[in-house]
């Protein structure tokens, strides 16, 4: 949304409708009914807030944090002024973020080494996963812009998703600490780590490996067949390991199919390809 912020500050004061004198009523001029409208906007501006507060699960003490967290640049007063925007606690939020879930990862994979666990939190902090929790938790449409259009302000929304995220996960930890923020962390992330949603590692990679640890020679792969017009192919592929039967794999390419037979392969001699301990 742009214009009004979400997160705008209530007004100090309003004007009664009252003359000075004797406590008569008087027509409100337009100035009166201006500061109500926007006492009105603010309101439901603070109803809002609390709405976007509840989402996350966490109240803040400095509403401020909050308002900043979602606040573009494009909707400052002046470009100049770029540390009232959200891009300073994205900063924060993205190495807060990084330290809780690797915390979260060294403690449920203990069996996992260096690079297994470097990939795991790769794929947990990438801006995507990011985006994916702000969405899921309705964030986009608190993101305070500036006067960009209606189609850009969306395509401005999706691209800025993971940023808020990170800049969210820095009010909170900011506002209340380490704790606060481990909470939302391990709300929203604890699904996501237990079941990634891509393969950590290559299947040929781990075939490779796997058939290493069994003193078998490195897989080989051969095309059986290719169809299909020039421009849109379909292959498929075997791959081989000295006393094994040949598993095959189907794809658009032969990369492709060599990935699908490794993990037939694999899925047949019941190893799990190191996405669980």
């Amino acid at each position: 949304m742009s214009g009004e912020s979400p997160f705008a500050k209530a007004p100090a004061s309003a004007a009664d409708g009252l003359s000075a004198a004797g406590g008569t009523a008087k027509p409100a001029d337009s100035h009166t009914k201006k500061k109500k409208k926007k006492a009105a906007r603010r309101s439901g501006a603070k109803v809002a807030a609390k709405a976007v507060e509840e989402r996350i699960g966490h109240k803040f003490a400095d509403a401020s944090l909050l308002a900043t967290a979602f606040t573009h640049v494009s909707a400052l007063k002046s470009a100049r002024n770029r540390a009232d925007s959200y891009q300073r606690l994205e900063f924060l939020g993205d190495h807060v973020l990084g330290l809780i879930v690797s915390d979260m990862l060294y403690r449920s994979f203990p069996k996992a080494d260096e690079g297994e666990l470097s990939k795991r939190l790769a794929e947990l902090v990438r801006k995507e996963t990011c985006a994916d929790v702000a969405r899921s938790l309705g964030l986009d449409e608190a993101i305070k812009l500036g006067s960009v259009g209606a189609g850009a302000g969306a395509r401005l929304r999706k691209s800025v998703l993971g940023d808020i995220c990170e800049a969210v996960i820095g009010a909170i930890f900011l506002d209340g600490g380490y704790e606060p923020s481990v909470a939302f962390v391990e709300r929203n992330w604890t699904e996501r780590m237990r079941k990634p949603v891509r393969p950590l590692r290559d299947p040929k990679t781990v075939l490779q490996e796997w058939a290493q640890g069994k003193g078998l020679p490195t897989p080989s792969y051969r095309e059986v067949e290719r169809t299909g017009p020039h421009h849109d192919p379909q292959f498929r592929v075997a791959v081989d390991l000295p006393g094994l039967k040949s598993a095959e794999g189907k794809g658009g390419s032969k990369r492709a199919a060599e990935k699908v037979a490794a993990m037939a392969m694999l899925a047949r001699e019941g190893v799990k390809g190191g996405t669980d301990e």
